[in-house]
């Protein structure tokens, strides 16, 4: 390839996502809970422009308090780069600018979504041509949820979350989503749901190191049925996100009040997830909670993983 067909800049964008079902199980010697989950992607994005450059350095953009996204190794688009570069030899540096759409520790995959948009962008950037599977194996290195924000759809992930199989969703859900001024850390949720079942004998013996999605709930995405999908989400990290955050009890009060079908703590929280019947009977809720002066976001899914938007 000659230089000139080389990009000056890689703008790449990757969705958020909603955990439909999220079972925790045991904790693996390497620290990581054991989990089965159905991921959703949803029309609300993370967009990352990477350009060349002669270090890594990192921007971001669209949050009210820039000092909530780190911009040094702790970000996870930043060790995504440097992970690619030191796989593949690169030996230049990278600008990557992230604007944030995706609630910051949301529980929603914002900073995993920034890690899969930036593999992508600097493999087109630096003209390294990785396969699909490699970029897979390199995500899934930096965290359970940045393979699924790859690729998208909606997926059963177990493991730690980062085993995924394509699960088919017919037709699309609707959502409304309600995020949070303030975030939760997922460290201390998983801790807090430990030390939960371990002061109440939520489980009798220890905690499953392998578990299963739940028929029901495949069967429901199959059918492209929202009703039936409501009666059978769940998320074993809700309970100690409300513990910590006892407020999101009463948002979820509200939202099924205004007509959703059921609301769910997503991921570790803090935003609620409410899955509607219509895109209008979802209007409607996102226009009630907006009454209570709360931040209510239409969304829809499944939507595709990430993807160059130009290069």
């Amino acid at each position: 390839m000659s230089l000139a067909a080389f990009p000056e800049a890689v703008h790449v964008r990757a969705p958020g996502k909603i955990n439909v079902y999220l079972g925790v199980g045991g904790r693996h010697g390497d620290g990581y809970h054991a989990l089965a989950t159905v991921f959703q992607a949803v029309s609300l994005y993370e967009d990352v422009i990477a350009r060349d450059a002669d270090d890594f350095t990192l921007s971001v953009f669209g949050v009210a308090d820039p000092s909530t996204v780190p911009v040094d190794d702790r970000n996870l688009a930043m060790r995504a780069a440097k992970i690619l570069a030191s796989a593949t030899g690169y030996t230049g540096g990278v600008h990557l600018e992230l604007h944030k759409n995706v609630p910051v520790a949301g529980g929603m995959g914002g900073g995993s979504a920034d890690a899969a948009a930036a593999l992508v962008a600097c493999d087109a950037l630096w003209g390294t041509g990785l396969s699909p599977q490699r970029l897979h194996e390199l995500a899934a290195r930096l965290g359970a949820d940045v393979p699924f924000a790859l690729h998208g759809g909606t997926a059963v992930g177990t493991g730690r979350g980062d085993q995924l199989n394509p699960a088919l969703a017919r037709g699309r859900f609707d959502w409304v989503l309600v995020p949070s001024d303030e975030g939760l850390s997922t460290p201390e949720i998983y801790a807090r749901l430990d030390t939960h079942r371990a002061e109440n004998g939520a489980l009798a013996d220890d905690p499953p190191l392998s578990l299963d999605v739940p028929v029901p709930v495949l069967q429901a995405l199959r059918a492209g049925d929202p009703n039936s999908l409501a009666a059978c989400m769940f998320n074993d990290l809700e309970v100690p996100a409300l513990l910590e955050r006892p407020a999101l009890d009463d948002i979820i009060s509200d939202g099924l009040h205004a007509g959703a079908l059921s609301g769910i703590v997503s991921g570790s929280g803090p935003t609620v997830a409410f899955l509607c019947e219509t895109p209008e009977s979802a209007q409607y809720v996102q226009a009630s909670l907006e009454a209570t002066g709360r931040t209510a976001l239409h969304v829809h899914g499944p939507v595709p993983g990430a993807r160059i938007i130009s290069a």
